[in-house]
């Protein structure tokens, strides 16, 4: 997809089509007010007819206007012009671009973006509909002998801005959403291979072919000898049941030549999760391929920065596994030793994830971070609590709580804080080990944050749990690529202060 930065009128834009858009109730946006005086009130007269209201979701396709250059003319509700924001802006922009690649037009002229969203600048704007329009089209069909094609797919997409004086800071704007979608891309294709393509192997593999691509990446893989060297006891307990071998995956981007301390991201690498012997039920355990969802989101958001060239450090950290049931898993019982000495009792072999984080987070002591963010499709309760909305947030640094909220709401990209107290981690007292891997039923997603701080005291850290957010099912059924938007925007912003 191209994207182009213009100013200009509508009436003049010589293209297949232009986009303008209508206020409800039948109120001419300030682009479509200047096609309308143009036209002598060809557009006013088709409002006063009745055919569209202005309601978010509408649309409706003119042909052959009048006085104007283009081809079409597509009216685009914006819905009531005081009750715009953030969330009814993107919504516009997916209805846009749908009805855009509906209609064979291939490149488009589009005023949507010069449409008022309090607290929202024109580059933002732009940004968004780099973002969107990306992810309005994505389509995962490389697995199928045969696709689908669009006949004339849109190809190019002109985004208007008010005045010249926007043109430089509109071309970042698309330097950072091409970015940006490019990571979502990548994470979302990763998370919706099948467990059989997509194993712990692969991952590895694609973290390599980004360190080909990337100057200023470099990438280590640790084999299971190597991990068993460092004491990842608890790590290779999960890999057990598994013929598929566990790896441990650094990629470290170098952008600060002051050699600043890195932001570490640290991605839960699940490539397939069974449950081990604590077997999950059967149904919906296909969408167990999406528990490496995290370490997509990892590679993703790396993969943005190296687009964007960056100022700053970033690790990321990924331990990578599958949990099969199998003569040599994981039983309920056991006791193993992760690589910070504490020792692990394991009560329910399908709390995983964080027995393969644990020993990534003490592992990323090394490299001295500034701090530290894991993401992890952890806990069925995030859903239970939060739903597929927002991604549950908390941590031991309430600055950097607070810094990936906001990202979250610039992004697009929401989170949710969780209470991370003392008194939750009662939960995870054990007879026999120095802590059990469950919490007990109550405040599942918050003991499972308790567990995981537990190896994170020598850094400041947070943890988004993304189990309700990173993919969707139904017949939506597909990968988001959450939360690569919010971490992007995360780092983008880190790199201003």
């Amino acid at each position: 997809m191209e994207f182009i930065i213009k100013s200009g009128n509508p009436e003049k834009q010589r293209s297949a089509c232009v986009v303008v858009g209508i206020h409800e109730p039948r109120k001419l946006s300030a682009a479509a007010e200047q096609l309308d005086k143009a036209t002598k009130g060809y557009i006013s007269n088709i409002l006063r007819k009745g055919d569209i209201e202005g309601k978010i979701g509408q649309t409706l396709m003119l042909h052959n206007i009048p006085k104007t250059l283009c081809d079409r003319v597509l009216l685009v509700g914006c819905g009531k012009e005081r009750e715009l924001n953030d969330t009814k802006y993107r919504k516009i922009l997916s209805t846009t671009i749908k009805k855009l690649n509906e209609t064979g037009a291939m490149e488009a002229v589009s005023f949507i973006n010069n449409i008022n969203i309090k607290g929202r600048d024109t580059a933002w704007k732009l940004r968004e509909t780099v973002t969107i329009t990306n992810d309005t089209l994505y389509c995962f069909d490389q697995l199928k002998s045969k696709k689908d094609k669009t006949r004339r797919p849109l190809r190019k997409v002109v985004m208007m801005v008010p005045s010249r004086r926007d043109l430089a800071e509109g071309e970042r704007a698309i330097v950072e959403g091409n970015a940006i979608a490019a990571g979502v891309k990548l994470a979302k294709d990763l998370g919706n291979l099948p467990g059989n393509i997509c194993t712990p192997t692969y991952l590895a593999d694609q973290a390599k072919a980004l360190g080909k691509t990337y100057k200023s990446l470099t990438v280590k893989v640790l084999e299971e000898k190597d991990m068993k060297k460092l004491g990842m006891g608890s790590l290779l307990s999960v890999s057990r049941g598994s013929r598929q071998p566990a790896k441990l995956i650094t990629l470290e981007y170098k952008g600060d030549k002051k050699n600043g301390k890195p932001i570490a991201l640290v991605g839960k690498g699940l490539t397939f999760d069974a449950g081990g012997i604590s077997l999950k039920p059967p149904t919906a355990m296909d969408e167990m391929k999406y528990d490496m969802c995290g370490s997509a989101s990892v590679l993703g958001t790396i993969k943005a920065i190296c687009k964007m060239r960056l100022p700053i450090n970033v690790v990321g950290v990924i331990p990578s596994s599958e949990n099969m049931p199998d003569g040599d898993a994981n039983k309920p019982g056991d006791i193993v030793t992760s690589m910070s000495g504490q020792t692990i009792e394991i009560l329910n072999t399908d709390a995983e994830g964080r027995l393969i984080l644990c020993d990534a987070l003490t592992y990323t002591e090394k490299f001295k971070p500034d701090c530290v963010i894991d993401i992890a499709t952890l806990t069925g309760a995030c859903v239970i609590a939060l739903g597929k909305h927002a991604s549950g947030l908390m941590g031991n640094n309430q600055p950097l709580v607070n810094d990936l909220l906001n990202s979250g709401k610039t992004a697009g990209d929401r989170a949710w804080e969780m209470p991370l107290w003392d008194e939750y981690q009662e939960q995870l007292n054990s007879n026999f080990a120095d802590m059990a891997n469950i919490g007990g039923r109550d405040a599942g997603t918050i003991t499972a944050g308790c567990f995981l701080s537990r190896y994170t005291k020598k850094y400041r850290w947070a943890h988004v749990d993304i189990a309700g957010t990173a993919w969707k099912s139904g017949a939506e059924k597909g990968s988001t690529g959450r939360p690569v938007p919010m971490l992007t925007q995360f780092i983008i912003d880190k790199c201003k202060d």
